[in-house]
């Protein structure tokens, strides 16, 4: 089993101990990752996507003028977001435009707090659907590689994480974790347990689910909670950890097996933590770390 963090500095692997391999693309930012099957797809430098079979790893294609926020792998293709609310598909050696994504319905309503231009800050996929995350423009699905697209969630939900697990649709969101079990086309909002409901990060870990949250976008009283992936509450996990982080535990920082054997996340002080129990008790795996900016889980 590998756990493997991406940050400023490279990709750092490490076994499930805590056991530091080799590090792979030394003194190159990494931002997105992704799996597929044995091989893996990167976001390096901000605009470079680059893939590996094995631990050799080469670039594939460039994004001019943007920065690549998030990788998804499917059975037929590998999409790649950006800033700018864009979505590509990887063909040979490029990055094609997904022209119906350019087109699809609501995106002139997308924004950010801020007023700057929205982004599309995560991927995930189950089956034929691809969801994508739009910061701050929803959840779209799509269920033919990109030609139609279907606008799910309240726009104004402020999702930061979308993920997939059996069944499930599940959105971190500034007031909560919301799930659907109907491919987005309706929603449930839970938050019960949380100290603050401001959640960035969620993934499925056998029977439970994990989420990150705190007061808002700058953090403050930050922790992972875990409750049942069915239905539910939540628990601040506690064990092995400290009471509370300073900052986010930031979307795509939090992973884990779907079989419910190991989850992991990172933080921001470059501290990572990994469970054996679905999130029950913690053990500290790697500190000194620069700021993690992504937590891959593989068996």
């Amino acid at each position: 089993m590998r756990v493997l963090v991406a940050s400023q500095e490279g990709l750092h692997p490490f076994d499930d101990r805590g056991a530091a391999r080799p590090r792979q693309l030394a003194g190159r930012a990494v931002n997105a990752l992704a799996p597929r099957g044995p091989e893996l797809w990167a976001a390096v430098d901000g605009s470079e996507l680059w893939h590996a079979s094995g631990d050799e790893w080469d670039h594939v294609a460039d994004l001019p003028g943007l920065r690549i926020t998030s990788i998804a792998t499917t059975d037929a293709d590998v999409f790649v977001g950006s800033s700018e609310a864009r979505l590509f598909r990887v063909v040979g050696d490029r990055l094609e435009p997904v022209a119906a994504f350019d087109r699809a319905d609501g995106r002139s309503s997308w924004y950010t707090p801020w007023g700057g231009p929205p982004e599309t800050r995560s991927l995930s996929e189950w089956d034929d659907d691809l969801y994508v995350n739009v910061h701050v423009g929803g959840i779209l699905r799509t269920e033919d590689r990109g030609e139609r697209w279907t606008p799910t969630i309240d726009i104004d939900a402020d999702v930061h994480q979308v993920a997939t697990a059996e069944g499930l649709v599940l959105a971190a969101c500034a007031g909560g974790l919301a799930v659907s079990d109907d491919r987005g086309v309706t929603w449930t909002l839970r938050a019960d347990g949380l100290e603050a409901p401001y959640s960035r990060a969620v993934t499925v870990c056998g029977d439970a689910v994990l989420v990150s949250a705190s007061r808002g976008p700058r953090g403050g009283r930050s922790a992972v909670y875990r409750g049942s992936v069915a239905s539910g509450g939540f628990e601040r996990c506690r064990a092995g950890l400290p009471e509370w982080f300073d900052d986010n535990v930031d979307s795509s920082c939090l992973d884990a097996l779907p079989d419910g054997s190991f989850v992991a996340f990172g933080t921001s002080d470059g501290q990572l933590f990994g469970s054996r129990d679905t999130g029950s008790s913690w053990t500290e795996l790697a500190s000194g770390l620069p700021a993690v900016r992504r937590v891959l889980v593989l068996p």
